[in-house]
């Protein structure tokens, strides 16, 4: 089989995962770092742990001071191994770790800038569209994007497990034979157990009108420990389509484009949505990079999304007009599948 393909030049396999786990007592086993639950319960969450791995700014400082009363903190250990320890405008760093400007309200920030929460007819399911309803599988992420979509919900604690909301989202699929496209999304779907995805899966599945089941998560990206070949037999046998996040190119480590490559061996179509963010990607040759590493990772660029107004994220929006401008620059010179909608 080919060698999965990732931007070597952009990471340094294994550089600093002594490090990361001596934030922790721990020595670096190589076992224990594949371990996705290992990962997961070494998470990054406090101020101190950050100043052991990086050179904060005054900036970085006191958003992690006061982050945890908006909006949590959590990084894996391989997500903080690519951030880059003296540069502040890392693009890997820029996604997770706090500033002070999350704190500005700009105007036109809303809490609830999708207006999900007018569209659910039954908790964590939202109905939008006629043929399609989103569900939200669970309020947890491996990691926490600072421009998340639904900071009202994810980290909160306010979700209900799902087991107790799952029969009356299972009923309304039933009653509502219009629908035929389930987005499992949340938090990250992809952090239920095996055998609690499998059964969500099935009960979906075994609903006569619905035709498209697809997931959307971060995990390959922030822990692709997580993709293990149990995991993609799952996925491969209830046909879900993967809806990926990636936005730089830096993200495709060698272990993220060996999960992509077992995903895409395993049968599971990917695509890939990508946030406008300035400051990260707000350029045509970064973008170029990052959906041409996509591709050859067999991940098809698939949306390239403005980034909501959600509050506290005005320093990463770009214009309307600069997005345009961009899709521009890629459209005509550069492979047509490496061009987002």
């Amino acid at each position: 089989m080919k060698e999965s393909t990732a931007p070597d030049s952009l990471y340094l396999e294994g550089a600093r995962r002594e490090e990361i786990c001596q934030i922790f007592g721990e020595a670096y086993d190589p076992a224990r770092w594949n371990d996705w639950r290992w990962q997961m319960r070494h998470r990054l969450i406090r101020l101190e742990q950050f100043e052991q791995l990086l050179r904060l700014t005054p900036s970085e400082r006191r958003g992690l001071q006061l982050a945890n009363e908006k909006f949590s903190v959590a990084v894996t250990p391989h997500f903080a191994e690519l951030m880059d320890p003296e540069d502040p405008d890392c693009p890997i760093r820029r996604q997770v770790v706090p500033r002070e400007e999350e704190l500005v309200v700009s105007r036109g920030d809303m809490v609830d800038p999708c207006g999900e929460d007018h569209d659910s007819p039954v908790p964590g399911l939202v109905h939008r569209y006629p043929d399609r309803v989103l569900l939200l599988a669970l309020d947890t992420c491996a990691a926490y994007c600072r421009y998340c979509t639904r900071a009202r919900l994810v980290s909160q604690g306010e979700l209900d497990p799902l087991p107790r909301r799952v029969d009356a989202v299972i009923e309304y699929l039933r009653e509502h034979t219009e629908v035929r496209d389930v987005l499992i999304s949340g938090g990250d779907p992809l952090l239920m157990s095996d055998d609690r995805l499998d059964e969500i899966l099935g009960r979906i599945r075994a609903i006569p009108h619905i035709e498209f089941v697809r997931i959307g998560s971060r995990v390959p990206s922030f822990l692709p420990q997580r993709i293990t070949p149990e995991l993609v037999a799952v996925l491969r046998r209830h046909r879900v389509w993967l809806s990926l996040h990636f936005c730089h190119a830096r993200e495709m480590a060698p272990d993220v484009a060996a999960a992509c490559d077992r995903l895409a061996d395993g049968g599971v179509p990917l695509g890939s949505q990508t946030v406008l963010l300035k400051g990260v990607n707000d350029d045509v040759q970064t973008l170029k990079e990052l959906f041409h590493v996509l591709l050859m990772n067999r991940v098809r660029p698939y949306y390239l999304y403005q980034c909501d107004p959600v509050v506290g994220t005005g320093h990463f929006r770009t214009s309307v007009a600069r997005g345009i401008e961009l899709i521009g620059g890629l459209r005509g010179h550069t492979t047509g599948y490496a061009v987002p909608t």
